[in-house]
């Protein structure tokens, strides 16, 4: 009798399921195709979504205008990864607001198909600089690929008599609050407050809402000094309108190998290193993150792209999630240091 009632329950069970599932596909019926596609997205495995993705076009958000290290980067792997995903891959620059005005356009599409591509330059400082964050590093960015270091040099105007980074600073002591001087947006210019403070120096800090219109008002002799990017100074450099005083990496760039460092000329205040890396949405998956970045990893590793990202001043260091990770880490370790001689805390 046991199994009997069992064999009726189950009968039962089962018509009630069949009903149960004719409603619900009259239900999804209602919503039409465009929900049942979401529902059935939203029950895939994170591997299916992993296998499938990209669905459509790819978009990197970038706090630096056209000309820029992270533009010239993100465009050379942008060319081959729509090949390879078969999706396009879609530049947005988002240059002003000390880089604010790209992560919060990223923050806002909250989307696995909009990604940060930046500069560690670009947010390092923000928890020093700025009075209200509309962020959390931590809880908003997810590290998908490390990409590149940028070289940054330190410049000024071809015609400018000083040929040296000691010659600049006797200038500045001997002309107080008479020269103008710019940092790129971010971690650059968080080292230039250092330096100016370190060897009490009165210079005039000038913004600039793009740091490639600052690179012009250098070769323009409108600014004295410039702490940037290789990549933004050398089509001036080449048109011998700015003159490279030193690198501020810890070893000569190859493509500059007459370049001193500031370390070998004394002046190690200037260091600074800054990465790029490409960032995702705070709940894009592990799985999804790591397959995306053996595609960067396999892109950015080609000769040809090495070459050219050699040329405008990147060194080329891919790694996965974790790399960049710990890249951030140690950087934001550096930072915190550079905060606490400027007397800054963290105003969020």
């Amino acid at each position: 009798m046991t199994l009997a009632g069992n064999t009726g329950g189950h009968r039962q069970t089962r018509a009630g399921n069949t009903d149960g599932h004719r409603q619900t596909r009259e239900r999804l019926a209602g919503f039409g195709t465009f929900a049942l596609l979401a529902l059935m997205m939203l029950a895939m495995p994170a591997h299916a979504q992993t296998a499938t993705w990209p669905q459509r076009a790819v978009k990197f958000v970038l706090p630096f205008g056209a000309g820029s290290a992270t533009d010239v980067a993100a465009r050379l792997m942008a060319d081959k990864l729509q090949a390879k995903w078969g999706q396009p891959v879609v530049i947005e620059n988002k240059p002003g607001a000390d880089g604010l005005l790209a992560i919060n356009a990223f923050l806002q599409a909250n989307d696995d198909h909009t990604l940060l591509y930046s500069s560690s330059a670009s947010f390092m400082a923000h928890p020093y600089t700025l009075e209200k964050l509309t962020y959390d590093f931590a809880r908003d960015m997810t590290p998908i690929a490390q990409v590149t270091d940028t070289v940054l040099t330190v410049n000024v105007p071809a015609s400018s008599p000083v040929k040296t980074l000691g010659q600049f600073v006797a200038e500045a002591m001997a002309r107080p609050g008479k020269l103008n001087v710019t940092g790129a947006p971010g971690v650059p210019d968080f080292t230039l407050d250092y330096f100016i403070k370190t060897r009490g120096l009165k210079v005039q800090k000038i913004p600039f809402k793009n740091i490639v219109e600052a690179a012009t008002a250098l070769a323009g002799n409108q600014i004295d000094f410039l702490l940037t990017s290789a990549a933004i100074v050398r089509p001036l450099v080449e048109a011998d309108k700015i003159r490279i005083l030193a690198v501020t990496s810890r070893e000569r760039a190859s493509f500059a190998p007459d370049i001193p460092t500031v370390h070998e000329l004394g002046w190690g205040g200037l260091a600074v290193e800054t990465t790029a890396g490409l960032y995702g949405p705070k709940d894009m998956p592990l799985a999804l993150r790591e397959r995306i970045a053996r595609d960067v990893i396999e892109v950015v590793s080609d000769k040809a792209i090495v070459d050219k990202l050699l040329a405008t001043g990147q060194v080329v260091r891919p790694g996965g999630p974790k790399e960049l990770a710990d890249t951030i880490a140690e950087q934001s370790e550096l930072t915190a240091r550079i905060a606490k001689v400027l007397e800054l805390k963290p105003k969020n």
